[in-house]
């Protein structure tokens, strides 16, 4: 019997579920929807609270040798634009990890990132632009999400940055109607 394929996330604390259990995380929720829908695949989680497109980029070549995925979901960039980090690195940051997916054959699955209003509008909207730019010029698949939806629905932790149990499985859900068109 063939191993089962994998899903590589390589994320920030969203994904590595801060302050709800670890069994409520999306990525947990993703894996127990390819099971109960009949798919082989293991969901790896290599999510980093605090990580940034740096650290992603760092520990990627590692995580694709030593797990080597088919499918991976990049949700990083937040903690970026939380700290004001400039565009163009954010940009070649994630470029890079795309490139090298590529390079090994691995379908990328990029996860939009939105940040709160007080950073300015001319940052917040060319933050936010970087990742619709870079998926419709690799052909990505962007997940995109409403950060003022999940605020006003009540799916946040009293943070207002990180998500709730109930968050993280509209956040699972939003993945899945995504990434169904990855599966294999």
């Amino acid at each position: 019997m063939a191993p089962a394929k994998k899903i590589l996330v390589l994320g920030d604390s969203l994904s590595a579920g801060l302050g709800v259990d670890y069994d409520q995380s999306w990525p947990l929720l993703v894996e127990e929807e390819l099971r109960s829908e009949g798919y082989d695949y293991i969901v790896v989680n290599a999510g980093i609270s605090g990580d940034t497109t740096s650290g992603g980029l760092s520990r990627l070549p590692k995580l694709i040798s030593l797990h080597q995925p088919e499918i991976l979901i990049l949700e990083l960039g937040g903690n970026d634009g939380l700290r004001g980090t400039p565009l163009g690195l954010v940009e070649n940051n994630l470029r890079k990890m795309i490139e090298l997916s590529n390079e090994a054959g691995i379908n990328v699955l990029m996860m939009g990132v939105q940040l709160p209003p007080n950073y300015g509008i001319s940052y917040t909207t060319s933050f936010e632009a970087i990742f619709s730019n870079l998926s419709e010029e690799f052909g990505l698949v962007l997940v995109k999400g409403e950060l003022a939806d999940m605020i006003k629905d009540g799916l946040m932790q009293s943070d207002g940055i990180h998500p709730n149990a109930q968050g993280h499985i509209m956040i699972q859900q939003v993945v899945w109607k995504d990434l169904i068109r990855l599966l294999q």
